[in-house]
């Protein structure tokens, strides 16, 4: 049923936390109708099957489904990297990681973060009268000047890496699972492979500590109820506004207290969906009743689902990467196959952006930061150049084409942090390195560097299981020009003004709002 589905379908807070008192936001004279309002929505993990508007199995997502029924719907879109920290930097920044720096994970101890040298897109809102707010995961360093509140956002609440990088006492669901945070006296040990017990999760309001560990199972209302005033209070201020909401959902899932019937573990993800449907489906309510017609709305993923997390990961629904699946290992988050970097997509804006439209541009995570900026009549940021463009064209039905040309960094699974050897070019993708995640059955794909790529026509074979013959005279037409786009781009980037990240390494850097005390557990008052 998905599959003849996908076969048609693409035919075609409080502000007492901030940082500057309210009544600076007021510009008299002025109003936010002047320049549109931005929310911008990221998922974590979050498969391109997960949202049933792409995919006809899926049937939790109902606000999502709403909004992409009156808004624009993106099945070409992609992540700028397979992983959280890199595709975060090139959201905010518009350039990939080997021009931003950022081209793996932070860790939880990681001294630096996201270069200070480039540029967000709440700072360049910022400069052009913007009031800036964040809200959720960061991932992008927490240490001195990389914290959110130093790089362009007035207000930030959130957890500043994954909800599973530190103990709570309401552990979410895991696979395997984690235990509680110790707590006796004595030091607490690390039992569990890929389990943090030593420090507990912290959540911020600006650069204060407020819980430490963080409560689960209030997480994700609380990221609404923050959300929501923000909305609230910045149209009240009359001063455009950039919320940017980046989920805990659906990394893995968080503690649910309302089960569907099915299996356990679909019932476990499927309730976590669920959650987070609800959660932007409240956002764009509020937007809805505070600033609808100037509101420009975003949702989309930071990159495909977490495979060896079991039945605790999403879909990739038709792009399931049956080349590297026959040799191991997973095609999802960490890789360049189509199911680790192509994610949900919607654009709504009422009046601006076509009602019930899907579009097939070739799409990608880099486009935001150019868009907004236009959008925002705001500069790019001079001396360094850019892999995003600017998609106003597509976003309003002017235009439908895209990009011509992507390039997939390795995020993981195989090959060097951040290098180019997957290029999409229009219909074709050509593969220079393969390998795979880490599946579910804990297998590994092995990493095959290949001198003559592979190269996979994606309109007929979107999942990615019969590469071209090498001596056909398709292959033999397209690999000179995949040969020449990953030439031009290593030389712009070489001429390019690139930033270089600190990725050392520092216990003393960890979040930590009582040392005293065991996990670092403390309570706001």
């Amino acid at each position: 049923m998905g599959w003849l589905f996908l076969k048609v379908l693409l035919a075609g807070v409080s502000f007492s936390g901030f940082l500057y008192p309210l009544v600076d936001f007021c510009i008299s004279g002025k109003t936010r109708g002047r320049k549109p309002n931005f929310v911008i929505i990221l998922a974590d993990d979050m498969g391109w099957g997960d949202l049933g508007a792409n995919w006809a199995e899926t049937k939790d997502t109902a606000n999502l489904d709403k909004m992409a029924s009156e808004g624009m719907r993106f099945v070409d879109f992609h992540a700028a990297a397979s992983t959280c920290s890199p595709s975060r930097a090139s959201l905010l920044t518009g350039r990939l990681g080997l021009r931003n720096g950022v081209t793996h994970n932070f860790a939880v101890t990681s001294v630096g973060g996201l270069p200070l040298n480039e540029t967000t897109l709440a700072e360049v809102l910022q400069q052009a009268g913007y009031v800036t707010g964040m809200i959720g995961k960061w991932h992008l360093g927490h240490h001195g000047s990389y914290h959110p509140n130093f790089r362009g956002f007035d207000y930030y609440f959130g957890i500043p890496y994954s909800h599973d990088m530190g103990c709570t006492d309401t552990p979410g669901y895991n696979h395997p699972p984690c235990p509680a945070c110790p707590q006796g006296d004595g030091p607490a040990s690390n039992l569990q492979r890929d389990c943090y017990t030593d420090v507990a999760l912290p959540l911020y309001e600006n650069l204060n500590i407020v819980e430490q560990p963080v409560n689960l199972s209030s997480l994700a209302q609380k990221y609404v109820e923050k959300a929501t005033q923000f909305i609230q209070q910045a149209s009240t201020s009359g001063r455009p506004f950039l919320l940017y909401v980046a989920l805990a959902h659906m990394h893995v899932p968080l503690p649910v207290t309302r089960l569907p019937a099915a299996p356990r573990g679909r019932r476990l993800y499927g309730a976590g969906l669920r959650e987070m449907d609800g959660l932007v489906g409240q956002i764009k309510d509020k937007v809805d009743h505070t600033a609808k017609d100037n509101t420009f709305l975003w949702f989309t993923g930071d990159n495909g689902p977490w495979a060896q997390k079991c039945e605790l990961a999403g879909s990739v629904g038709a792009f399931t990467g049956v080349w590297q699946t026959r040799r191991g290992g997973s095609p999802a988050k960490q890789t360049t196959w189509e199911g680790g970097h192509r994610v949900p997509a919607l654009a709504y804006w009422p009046g601006r952006v076509p009602v019930n439209v899907t579009s097939t541009a070739l799409l990608s995570v880099l486009d935001i930061f150019p868009t907004v900026v236009a959008l925002a009549q705001a500069s790019l940021p001079q001396g360094r150049r850019f892999d995003g463009v600017d998609v106003s064209e597509v976003l309003f039905g002017r235009s439908q084409p895209g990009h011509r040309v992507l390039f997939h960094p390795n995020s993981g699974a195989a090959g060097e942090f951040g290098a180019l050897q997957t290029v999409r070019l229009e219909r074709y993708k050509a593969f220079y390195v393969t390998g795979g995640a880490r599946a579910c059955d804990g297998s590994i794909g092995p990493e095959l560097q290949h001198k003559f790529p592979l190269i996979f026509n994606l309109e007929d074979d979107i999942a990615e299981a019969v590469p071209l013959e090498r001596g056909g005279a398709e292959y033999q037409a397209v690999l000179p020009k995949v040969r020449k786009v990953l030439a031009d781009i290593l030389q712009d980037i070489a001429n390019d003004n690139i930033s270089s990240a600190d990725y050392t390494q520092d216990p003393s850097v960890t979040p930590c709002c009582n040392p005293y005390q065991i996990a670092c557990r403390c309570q706001a008052p």
